[in-house]
């Protein structure tokens, strides 16, 4: 107990003369170098480039057409040929509401002599046969066989053009 007492003062005294150390104001060397560092900085601020002067040019915009209307796409698109296009206006049936890649043709029925394909869709099953519409890409059922649906699709390209696609769902074998 004596021995404890003793080394907690002697800490206590370490402590006393490490911090009166820290108080003490002979930091001369420091400040003087610091001095002499300073001596050669000096700020220096570049003079700012000349303003270059651009002649004055009248802008008309009545004649022009309006860059922020995108008038000058339907016109494109207006002037795009007469070809195909799809009928907006026909009610939509509920398996346009899904790309064709992820329907899938499970099997087939024949019904009054037509052969009528079964699709699965989001775990739902479906019957369609030909002139029904499948996908997003205005695809009509052209031909329903044993193995295969085949549909014609409407896509339109760049110039705002349908342009007409064979496409096909074949049947997907039971794993």
């Amino acid at each position: 107990m004596r021995i404890e007492r003793h080394l907690a003062q002697i800490c206590v005294l370490l402590s006393l003369v490490v911090l009166g150390g820290c108080g003490a104001d002979d930091h001369s060397g420091v400040r003087s170098w610091m001095d002499e560092s300073a001596k050669d900085m000096k700020g220096r601020v570049p003079p700012l480039p000349q303003i270059k002067t651009f002649p004055v040019v009248a802008y008309e915009s009545g004649a022009l057409i309006d860059p922020f209307k995108p008038a000058k796409l339907e016109a494109a698109k207006a002037s795009a040929g007469g070809g195909v296009r799809p009928d907006l206006n026909r009610r939509r049936e509920p398996l346009e509401a899904f790309p064709l890649e992820s329907l899938r043709m499970v099997g087939v029925l024949e019904m009054k002599g037509k052969l009528l394909a079964i699709v699965n869709a989001n775990a739902t099953l479906y019957q369609v046969g030909v002139g029904n519409y499948l996908g997003q890409n205005f695809g009509v059922i052209t031909q329903v066989s044993e193995s295969e649906i085949t549909l014609k699709e409407l896509i339109e390209d760049t110039n705002g053009d349908w342009v007409e696609r064979v496409n096909s769902l074949l049947l997907q074998e039971a794993k």
